[in-house]
């Protein structure tokens, strides 16, 4: 059986500077990774930041820029960027308007606890 979730953009939570939605917490979901829908608002920077978790963002709607490790280049909707471990990131909006992506992110131990999940729901 599949479950449908609604993204509730009027109860989105602030963080680093954008607002989120998060994927998880959501009991019908087994997964290997977490994720939240991102809406960086006209204007807007998110906070530069570095984390040990792999990442993958997915410009969904609008044109930003993407500043990594010091090199900036557009990003736009339907383009895809890869994240690797340790490096400084920033999603930069100088639009007018709203830019929204998605991210995904995981790490060895997230994958180890899907596993070990899967395990247990297979028995």
């Amino acid at each position: 059986m599949f479950e449908l979730r609604t993204l509730d953009p009027e109860n989105m939570t602030a963080a680093y500077g954008l607002d989120l939605e998060r994927l998880l917490p959501w009991p019908a979901l087994n997964a290997p990774f977490e994720g939240a829908w991102c809406v960086l608002r006209a204007g807007d920077e998110s906070t530069p930041h570095s984390h040990h978790e792999y990442e993958i963002f997915i410009a969904m709607a609008g044109r930003a820029a993407l500043d990594v490790d010091g090199t900036r280049c557009p990003f736009g909707a339907g383009d895809i960027v890869y994240l690797p471990p340790g490096c400084t990131h920033q999603v930069v909006n100088d639009s007018p308007h709203d830019f929204e992506y998605y991210s995904i992110w995981w790490d060895g131990e997230m994958s180890s606890a899907f596993l070990a999940r899967h395990e247990e729901q297979s028995q």
